[in-house]
């Protein structure tokens, strides 16, 4: 009996934004340097069903999507899998054409085949020529009447490795409207229901999942799989390990699916992460693709790397990073098809097998940022690689309009940061990650954010008080970041109505609509900051002594080089909710300055016995055992 890998599916909430991750266009053509779609025969109302679409008559629609194309490359790669059976049942006369590509995007013609009628196509293809890149899908060519795809799947006769169920583990703060529309979601897709053994739902806030309107008609559906634990807020990563230790005790598990709450959920890619771990020859970690809640068609990046030398995360190339399948579908983006593979993923949707939890521990206790990463260097170092799979993804809201490193975040982005390059850097003196950090920190302190820069200097001091204390402070960690805000105005957001907003005496400032040439890099940067420093450092001035700002910046103008030659200013919030008011301060200027170079110099020269600290401790802080007192209030 074959076994799906990927059924073909399609959406069935009339979004035509999304439709181009379903369903591509005939024609497509470069014009001045752009893709222009010629033809718009992939139209959200052909969409029938869950599974069938319609090809209007004498029109023609590709199935090189995201969610419906074959990442040939990836199961190659990783699965026992050699070869990958097409199948589609389709009604009335037309062709069907099945194309493959190369690691470079060249699309090769491989089989096709008239169709009349209601019948079912069969094609055999092999998975034995993509060991850098490359993909399968195929053509719907209507004749003279409407041709119907009534259903399709990916399959294969290969014997899995692994046969247990799949727990799904989501982690929520406040946030139970988007969690139970995800369990409704769950609920109505039998097939994912029938693989699940577990959900469990780790509800760490204080607005109730059970007490949301429609939790007790899903919980009943869901019945026994359905598991609510309440515990205090320890973040994403006491979260996400709560899931991951009572996933050890589940002897029916194979795998957890960890889930962000904030998320629209494609239950179609939990049965493609299942089933590629269940073939995969070693235990993979499986991350699904994120792709943005309020600009569907845009995807957050494809495969994420952490840089040795400045030991940063982010996409392995820049290319990859918010690519819009509107302007660009699979056919026409050649990096696509290369086989990239990650060093971590995002944990909004990351598949982990037990086996792999079992051996190299759980989350480290660091509430949020990094957790995610850290785990999967902690895996490739134990031998087990992320692969972030093409076809799994889902829907989270994104961080455009967001600031997290200005915000009480800006603790866990330095001190976790630091953590991890402990534990994983193989640079000297950390390479060049301190250095990083610290022109961050130069440049919050030009754009006048002091309270991120004392975070980042809260964060460091925890770093150097060694790994011992990461538990007892995990659920102090946060309120005690928030409450610094007090002693920080520009934390403060002005909001419309506010009688007290301050107004610009120069008013707002002209709007960039070109993209910036005058970016300070290599000696420019250098000579920048040697001029900036001693004139900000020089500045007699106080917060409270300023009346009135110099200008007005909207958030997308507020550039860091530009912002230091004001003295105050005011901008706009990263989320467009009101306006922040920036005024230089030579007290806290010239301390936080001292105080974040010299715990970045003492850093630097204790990092080689404070990598051997936090090295030796991370087995104990990430077993179950020393986990449970911290679920249990320690």
């Amino acid at each position: 009996m074959p076994t799906t890998l990927q059924s073909i599916v399609f959406p069935l909430d009339q979004d035509p934004d999304v439709l181009p991750l379903y369903a591509d266009a005939e024609t497509w053509s470069k014009i001045g340097g752009r893709h222009v779609r010629l033809s718009e025969n992939a139209h959200i109302d052909n969409v029938l069903s869950r599974s069938s679409s319609r090809v209007r008559s004498g029109q023609r629609v590709s199935f090189a999507s995201y969610f419906n194309a074959f990442p040939a490359a990836y199961w190659q790669r990783w699965t026992v899998v050699d070869a990958v059976r097409l199948t589609l049942r389709t009604s009335g006369p037309g062709t069907v054409i099945v194309y493959r590509s190369n690691a470079g995007g060249v699309q090769q013609r491989v089989d096709s085949r008239k169709v009349s009628g209601t019948v079912e196509s069969v094609f055999e293809l092999p998975l034995t020529s993509f060991s850098d890149g490359g993909w399968y899908w195929f053509d719907l060519i209507a004749s003279t009447e409407d041709l119907v795809l009534e259903e399709g799947s990916w399959s294969t006769d290969a014997t899995p490795v692994a046969t247990g169920k799949l727990s799904l583990g989501m982690t929520t703060y406040n946030k139970p409207d988007y969690c139970v529309a995800t369990l409704a979601n769950i609920a109505e897709n039998p097939a994912l229901l029938d693989e699940i053994d577990r959900i469990f739902l780790v509800d760490q806030g204080t607005q109730k999942v059970r007490d949301q309107d429609g939790y007790d008609a899903v919980a009943a559906r869901l019945g026994e799989k359905l598991q609510i634990i309440e515990q205090g807020n320890l973040g994403g990563s006491g979260g996400f390990s709560r899931s991951m230790a009572e996933t050890l005790e589940r002897e029916d598990s194979d795998f957890l699916l960890l889930l962000d709450d904030d998320v629209e959920f494609e239950t179609e890619s939990a049965l493609r992460a299942l089933q590629f771990g269940r073939f995969s020859r070693e235990p993979v970690i499986v991350g699904g693709h994120m792709f943005d809640l309020l600009d569907k068609p845009v995807i957050h990046a494809w495969a994420e790397v952490v840089r040795p030398d400045p030991f940063m995360w982010g996409p392995s190339f820049e290319e990859q990073h918010r690519h819009d399948f509107r302007k660009r579908n699979l056919r026409q983006t050649k990096w696509m098809h290369a086989r990239l593979d990650s060093d971590y993923n995002g944990w909004w949707m990351c598949m982990i097998p037990k086996k792999i939890i079992a051996e190299i521990g759980l989350s480290l206790p660091v509430f949020i940022k990094w957790d995610d990463a850290e785990y999967g260097l902690r895996a490739r170092n134990a031998g087990y690689r992320t692969v972030s799979l093409p076809g799994v993804a889902l829907w989270h809201v994104s961080w455009l309009d967001k600031d997290d490193s200005q915000d009480w975040q800006a603790f866990f982005h330095t001190r976790n940061r630091i953590i991890a390059g402990l534990l994983h850097s193989d640079r000297p003196r950390s390479g060049k990650l301190m250095q990083n950090s610290s022109r961050q920190d130069i440049k919050k302190l030009l754009n006048m954010q002091y309270y991120a820069v004392q975070l980042a200097v809260d964060g460091m001091r925890s770093v150097l008080r060694g790994p011992n204390g990461l538990h007892d402070d995990i659920s102090r960690d946060m309120p005690e970041a928030r409450a610094r805000a007090k002693d920080f105005p520009e934390t403060r957001v002005y909001r419309p109505g506010d009688t007290d907003t301050p107004v610009a005496v120069g008013g707002r400032a002209l709007p960039l609509l070109t993209k910036p040439t005058d970016y300070p890099t290599g000696l420019g940067l250098g000579l920048f900051t040697a001029r900036m420093l001693p004139r900000h450092w020089r500045r007699d001035s106080a917060e409270a002594d300023q009346r009135a700002p110099e200008l007005e910046y909207a958030k997308r103008d507020a550039l860091w080089w530009r912002i230091p030659h004001h003295t105050s200013v005011i901008v706009g919030a990263a989320d467009g909710s009101g306006k922040m008011w920036y005024r230089h301060d030579r007290d806290k200027f010239r301390r936080l300055l001292r105080e974040a170079q010299g715990l970045r110099r003492q850093i630097e020269k204790d990092w080689d016995r404070l990598a051997a600290e936090y090295r030796a401790a991370l087995p104990h802080m990430t077993s179950v055992e020393e986990w449970r007192k911290t679920f249990d209030g320690r």
